[in-house]
């Protein structure tokens, strides 16, 4: 029985040792292929990203739309260029930490709108926890407008010097306006502002974006006011659509003499 007994054991030793030495065999490598990590790109990469190309940037917040239907229009920054997203995917909970200087990684497919270089609708952006934070300094970019440059600088804070208020007109409406609701007047007070100035000796077609601007800011009333013929300055981001076509978000009356 003895006999039996140690048998046993020494059976169950074995065993044990087989499946210890089992557990301390060394771990093969995965052969599955790793997802490649996301490399941020500079400005230049990114300005000179093909349309429909992916893009990952980083940039400071300098302004945004009004949040609505899970998305937000973002107009970001760096000391080397612009970043405007379009839409971007947004919680309302996050969109209230989208102030102004904030640093954020936005990711999407880069697009041209009416002209304008923008993340498409459906991008995506994180925080960077922990950064340093960054306000633009209105760029003055008055002797640029003429210039086939001038998009080069799309999106960024610009600064517009000695402008003089153009007429604007309806259709079907000889009657010089120094503003319209809508660009074509069919809209009414709280509606985005179109106003002309002339610069040089050209007119350009400038903007108050109302979801960015609304109708009790500062800007709003100031072109509001505005008559044809007055002297200002502006300052607002460099938007495009069909052509050069600012969201002004100040108006400062020239003073002369």
């Amino acid at each position: 029985m003895k006999k039996v007994i140690a048998l046993l054991l020494v059976m169950v030793m074995m065993l044990g040792i087989a499946a210890c030495a089992d557990t301390q065999k060394p771990t093969e490598p995965s052969t599955k292929p790793s997802e490649p990590a996301e490399q941020v790109m500079t400005y230049a990469e990114y300005a000179a990203a093909a349309d429909e190309a992916k893009v990952v940037v980083e940039g400071y917040v300098q302004a945004t739309q009004g949040w609505w239907d899970n998305s937000i229009v973002i107009y970001a920054q760096d000391k080397d260029g612009a970043y405007f997203g379009y839409k971007v995917v947004c919680s309302e909970e996050d969109a209230a930490k989208l102030i102004p200087g904030t640093k954020i990684r936005m990711t999407g497919y880069k697009t041209f709108y009416k002209g304008m270089p923008e993340l498409a609708e459906g991008a995506t952006f994180t925080f960077i926890e922990g950064a340093d934070t960054f306000i633009a300094d209105p760029e003055d970019v008055t002797s640029l407008m003429a210039s086939e440059d001038l998009v080069k600088k799309a999106g960024i804070k610009a600064a517009f010097k000695g402008a003089t208020v153009a007429p604007s007109t309806k259709k079907d409406d000889t009657t010089e306006y120094a503003f319209l609701y809508n660009w074509d007047g069919s809209g009414e007070a709280g509606s985005d502002l179109y106003f002309n100035v002339s610069i040089g000796d050209k007119i350009y077609n400038f903007c108050v974006e109302s979801y960015l601007t609304g109708a009790d800011t500062e800007v709003y009333k100031a072109v509001e006011a505005l008559k044809v013929g007055d002297k200002i300055d502006l300052e607002g981001f460099l938007y495009w659509y069909d052509g050069v076509n600012p969201h002004i978000t100040s108006v400062t009356p020239v003073v002369e003499g």
